[in-house]
Parts: C-alpha cells; sequence; structure tokens
C-alpha cells in the first residue's frame, strides 16, 4: 500500500489518501469559544490541499476546561453556528471532518477558568503554581461523561463527520489512564481496565447519542512517564478500545523514528499493529516530513500517516505524495510564506515558540 492509495474505514467513509492532518494548537479562536474566521481559514485550507482527514485543534467541552487562551469550545449551543459553517466549508473538499474533544483537567488553569483545576485525584503538576487538583467526584465524572457526549451531539448536529477523543498528552482522559495521576480506589481507579472506565464510558455514551455514521477516533499516548502511562499498558488499552465501538485509533508518538530503549528494536508503530486486528485502522503521528518517512510509517502497519508540523508551512503536502521522492522544505519558515499559507498573525506568534520555525 501506498500514502495516496484509498481506505475503506466503514459507517460509509472511504478516505481518499491515507493523510491526516493531526490537531494542534493555534490560538485562533474567539474568547467565547466560538470558531474565528482564521481558525477556519487555517483548516479550510489544509482540507483544499488534499487532506483525507482534516482535524480540529483541541475544543473543550466545559466552559471551565479549557487549557489554554484561544481554543475552540464545543460546551455551549452557541457555538454550534460557527462549527457548522466549519463543517460545510470542510465537507466541500472531500474531507472527512473530524473535531477533537477533551477537557485539560490539571491543564485547565485556574488564571484561565476561575476554578480550583480538577482530575481523577489530588495532584500537582509544574506550570500549575504548585495549585493541587481536586479529585472528581462521581456525580463529577458522570457529569463530565455527559459533557463530552453533548459536546459529540453539537458535532453532529453542525455537520462534522465525527469526533477524536484526546486521550494524549496529560489532559484528563489520560489523567484517568495513568498510575500516577490516578491513584483512585473505586471503579473508577485501580487496574487498566479500571482506569481505562472513564474513556470508555464516553466511548459507550457517545455512541449511543449518535447516528450510525457518525466516527469515534481515540488518540492515546504510548508512554507518559509524568502520568505513570507506561508502554504496556498502553498496548493493553489499544487491545480493549479495539474491542469497543470506535472506528480508528490514533497513537501519538511525537517521534514515530524513536525507539524505545528496552531491548526492542521495533518501532511503535510496529508494536501496536502487531496486538491490534489486521484490519483496524491504525493512525500514527510524529514527525513525518516527506513522502519517504510516509512511506516508511505505512510499511511499520499505519493505515493512515497524521502530520502536524510540516501541514503547517505545506497545506498541499498530501499532493506531493504521489512522488516518492518529494521532500517539502523545511523551517525556518519566514512570517511572509506562513501568512500566505493561512496562518493568522495569532498562528505565526504561536509558532514563534517552537524553535527555529520561524525565521528572525
Amino acid at each position: 500500500m501506498r500514502p495516496v492509495e484509498e481506505l475503506n474505514i466503514g459507517r460509509g467513509f472511504v478516505l481518499k489518501n491515507r493523510s491526516l492532518l493531526a490537531a494542534m494548537t493555534n490560538k485562533q479562536s474567539n474568547e467565547d469559544g466560538t470558531v474565528s474566521r482564521a481558525e477556519m481559514d487555517w483548516l479550510v485550507r489544509r482540507a483544499k490541499g488534499g487532506f483525507a482527514i482534516t482535524t480540529t485543534a483541541a475544543a473543550n467541552v466545559t466552559e471551565q476546561g479549557r487549557g489554554w487562551s484561544g481554543e475552540i469550545g464545543v460546551w455551549g449551543d452557541h457555538q454550534i453556528l460557527g462549527l457548522q459553517e466549519m463543517a460545510t466549508k470542510l465537507n466541500r473538499f472531500d474531507t472527512i471532518s473530524i473535531v477533537q474533544l477533551f477537557h485539560g483537567g490539571m491543564r485547565a488553569p485556574r488564571e484561565l477558568n476561575g476554578v480550583q483545576p480538577i482530575s481523577a485525584s489530588v495532584n500537582t503538576e509544574r506550570g500549575m503554581a504548585g495549585e493541587h487538583t481536586r479529585a472528581m467526584t462521581t456525580p463529577e465524572i458522570e457529569g463530565m461523561i455527559q459533557s463530552f457526549t453533548a459536546a459529540a451531539l453539537r458535532c453532529q448536529t453542525a455537520g462534522f463527520d465525527g469526533v477524536e477523543l484526546h486521550g494524549a498528552h496529560s489532559y484528563l482522559i489520560s489523567q484517568f489512564l495513568g498510575t500516577k495521576t490516578n491513584r483512585r480506589t473505586d471503579k473508577w481507579g485501580g487496574n487498566l481496565h479500571a482506569r481505562s472506565r472513564f474513556l470508555r464510558e464516553i466511548i459507550k455514551s457517545i455512541r449511543a447519542a449518535t447516528k450510525d455514521k457518525f466516527l469515534i477516533v481515540v488518540r492515546i499516548s504510548p508512554i507518559i512517564e509524568s502520568a505513570g502511562i507506561n508502554l504496556e499498558d498502553s498496548l493493553q488499552l489499544a487491545q480493549l478500545l479495539c474491542q469497543t465501538d470506535i472506528d480508528m485509533l490514533h497513537i501519538s508518538c511525537w517521534d514515530v523514528f524513536d525507539n524505545i530503549d528496552d531491548g526492542n528494536p521495533e518501532s511503535l508503530t510496529r508494536r501496536f499493529r502487531n496486538v491490534m486486528p489486521a484490519n483496524f485502522p491504525l493512525i500514527s503521528t510524529g514527525s513525518v516530513w516527506d513522502a519517504k518517512d510516509a512511506q516508511w510509517l505505512m510499511d511499520e502497519g499505519a493505515d493512515i500517516v497524521g502530520v502536524g508540523r510540516v501541514a503547517i508551512a505545506h497545506p498541499d503536502w498530501p499532493k506531493g505524495l504521489h512522488d516518492i521522492d518529494y521532500q517539502p522544505t523545511r523551517p525556518p519558515f519566514t512570517e511572509k510564506h506562513l501568512r500566505n499559507v493561512g496562518l493568522s498573525p495569532v498562528f505565526v506568534d504561536y509558532m514563534k515558540r517552537w524553535k527555529n520555525f520561524v525565521a528572525k
């Protein structure tokens, strides 16, 4: 198989190629969580560029779950109109449109949300001014599951093809998955099956509430040492999730070419592929840049190649995959170039935080 080949992912959806625009923070949305024109322009330009799946930045499911300013919200009906406009524009370009749903948990700071951060257990994290999170009560956990479900329904109403549950990068779902961040002794904590109950109940609730032709993707991090998430647990989690009613599993590797120093030379992608059903769609993301990178990742077992940084500067990246020698230019990029490919001044300023990405 090659990156340009079609893929049937079920529920009536066929991907036109194997590319996915991964969710990326860009701080372009309005203060009330509504989608801004800049946010629409950024995503629509990538859909036009040929991405088979286009994923929004992380969208918070409660008003007090924000992890940063300029974040998309899906917690209120006032946000549906903008989401609807964006979905309509994306769907014109034959891309599968996905909203990434999340809650910051212990990474939803008081200075932004006005309340003490919550998590699976009492936790602290650098960057939170040393403040302890508050452990969620059982009614709050059940209410959060309904918040994720209500957010998914808003996405469906707006015309999106599905949602991605953000269980990676130390946000709330992954805080339930980790042994360090989840030290509960009730049914929401303990062994992996119990720690994944929160995620699995969200999946079950969304599937019951939405139409059959609505995609559910889950994104996880293979390893988060600070949360107590190790590779062995993540591989077992992948097997558990493949038994639920989700449609794709997305592993966030940071760098797909890195090997774990445990004596096993296999890549992370290959390890997940080995424990999953052969026909279950696997997305892998992390440091892919050119066509040979994409082909290597598919040879390792990924069905879909997710990218972030290269898509920022090269919105037509999927079109280049027809040439195995395609090597898009690498950073640094001028501000003019980034503006010409659909980044707002806010997004360009944010990218200046990335070392050597924007030319000085």
